[in-house]
């Protein structure tokens, strides 16, 4: 039986597999760390639990919702964005998805005809480009020339065709952590209207930003930008919350129509439970999210001049934002007697047991991404089996 073209073309997620992979040694008893996969190492407030268990024992958990979402949920949605980025939505401008993954997914379903081409600044997050061609979209590599691993307006007009339909931008950034500026966004913002182009804003990190840095939304920009603009999010990251599958998206009504549509088709209502969940997450005191932020913030702070001062890793911007350290390695690569980011990796998880990512699946082979997303005695852990893996292997080469 042969395959769609689509699903062809698809590669399996490059975090997943190697989530899996690690989770298949522990299995076996192997020690490993794991820096592969963005999952807070928290679990969901207590409020957020208390919630669902009390939204499952009233029996209102137990029935299908609408499509889109609950009125309520969205009513929480909405006034969680209003009170972040001063920008008012509509509940029909609104929709609650399984995740912010598959609200992304959606888009792409939504907006692409065959061979619609989508900008991906690179480094880009690995399930952007796939989920394009599962739309039968083109992905376009953006190669980046901005401070750190930021597109500009220049890069992004080297890569616009006439088939330009979409730029997705990620700020802050995952793999690099990196927040674009109020001034940034406004030109890329710009550039997307003057050309008619749909800027979809993954806001999924907009929670976590560090040491005094500033996040901007690209929908406070003014009207003409906001209406533009989908801005993707969810509560899985800001919240601790990956297992209970709820993103939501805020945008043009009639994009978000369709997305709902689709969604019908396809998932049904999100989990109910999940829903309630979120309501009370958005609804309720920030206090616990803010905890973990300054978790986040501190092993940040810890881990960086640590893998900065490894031998071969290159890594001048310090993350603003998200959980992950995005270092070039190509001279450790080299250092160590691979002859590619893969080879080392590969060796780091088997002969260190620290799991991290190759760079190739987020557009720059010549990094990997190193997730703080875990406790700090771990970091510590990691840092000293991979400075010693290095020396191990160096002195060998040598």
């Amino acid at each position: 039986m042969a395959l769609s073209k689509n699903v062809m073309k698809v590669q399996p997620s490059a975090t997943l597999a190697m989530s899996a992979k690690t989770k298949e040694m522990i299995a076996k008893g192997v020690d490993v760390i794991n820096l592969s996969i963005g999952q807070p190492d928290f679990v969901t407030p207590k409020y957020i639990q208390d919630a669902a268990i009390a939204a499952i024992r009233s029996g209102k958990t137990s029935f299908y919702t609408p499509a889109s979402g609950l009125p309520e949920l969205k009513t929480a949605i909405g006034q969680r964005i209003e009170a972040e980025t001063g920008v008012h939505y509509d509940n029909k401008q609104i929709i609650a998805t399984t995740g912010a993954k598959f609200a992304l997914y959606l888009i792409f379903q939504v907006i692409l005809n065959p061979d619609d081409e989508v900008l991906l600044p690179a480094p880009f997050w690995v399930s952007y480009a796939e989920q394009v061609h599962l739309a039968s979209g083109q992905p376009v590599a953006v190669k980046t020339t901005g401070a750190g691993h930021k597109a500009t307006v220049e890069d992004l007009e080297q890569a616009r065709t006439s088939k330009t339909k979409a730029l997705v931008l990620n700020s802050p950034q995952n793999p690099s952590g990196l927040i674009y500026t109020k001034e940034e966004l406004t030109a890329i913002g710009n550039w997307a209207v003057a050309h008619d182009i749909l800027l979809v804003s993954d806001e999924i990190y907009s929670n976590l930003v560090y040491n005094g840095n500033q996040f901007v939304s690209a929908v406070s920009l003014g009207e003409t930008i906001q209406k533009n603009t989908l801005l993707v999010t969810g509560v899985s990251k800001t919240y601790a919350m990956t297992g209970w599958r709820m993103g939501y998206v805020l945008g043009d009504a009639a994009i978000v129509k369709a997305m709902g549509t689709v969604a019908s088709h396809a998932t049904g209502n999100p989990t109910a439970v999940s829903q309630y969940a979120t309501i009370a997450a958005l609804s309720g005191s920030q206090a616990d999210a803010e905890k973990m932020r300054q978790a986040f913030e501190q092993r940040l702070n810890l881990l960086y001049p640590k893998i900065q001062s490894l031998p071969g890793f290159a890594l001048a911007e310090k993350p603003q934002g998200a959980f992950y350290l995005f270092p070039n390695v190509k001279q450790a690569v080299a250092l160590c007697g691979y002859s590619t980011t893969e080879a080392f990796v590969d060796a780091l998880l088997e002969e260190a047991n620290v799991a991290v990512v190759p760079g190739r699946a987020f557009g720059q082979p010549d990094n990997i991404r190193i997730s703080y997303a875990t406790d700090q005695a771990s970091l510590d852990e990691a840092y000293r089996r991979i400075a010693a893996f290095i020396q191990a292997k160096s002195s060998t080469e040598a």
